[in-house]
């Protein structure tokens, strides 16, 4: 089994609880953004906006650069491939289950 760094992905998975940071990261997926942009189809203020940049980018998922008085993301695909490779080990789990799910209702069906 492979070993994690729990602390990152308890903060990958935390910071992608809420709805909006989701959609930030969403975003951020086609490529850097101004702190405006980022902001434009929320209807949040830019405050709000900048703490949950705040939280992304100490989870590790956004990095923020300046140029000048502008603020440019990215998206930092590391902790996301990370908590990926994680949940990937469960996915065998579930693929047996469901197949004994799906096994289990067939056989019902067929004696019923």
């Amino acid at each position: 089994m492979i070993e994690y760094r729990h602390g990152t992905l308890d903060r990958t998975f935390a910071a992608l609880a809420h709805p909006t940071r989701r959609a930030i990261v969403r975003r951020l997926s086609a490529g850097p953004l101004t702190v405006t942009e980022v902001a434009a189809p929320h209807r949040i203020s830019l405050a709000a906006v900048s703490k949950h940049l705040d939280v992304l980018e100490k989870a590790g998922l956004v990095r923020r650069t300046r140029e000048g008085r502008i603020q440019r993301c990215s998206l930092r695909a590391e902790p996301l491939a990370e908590t990926a490779r994680w949940v990937e080990q469960y996915r065998s789990f579930w693929e047996q289950q469901l197949g004994a799910l799906s096994r289990y209702l067939a056989h019902r069906r067929r004696h019923s």
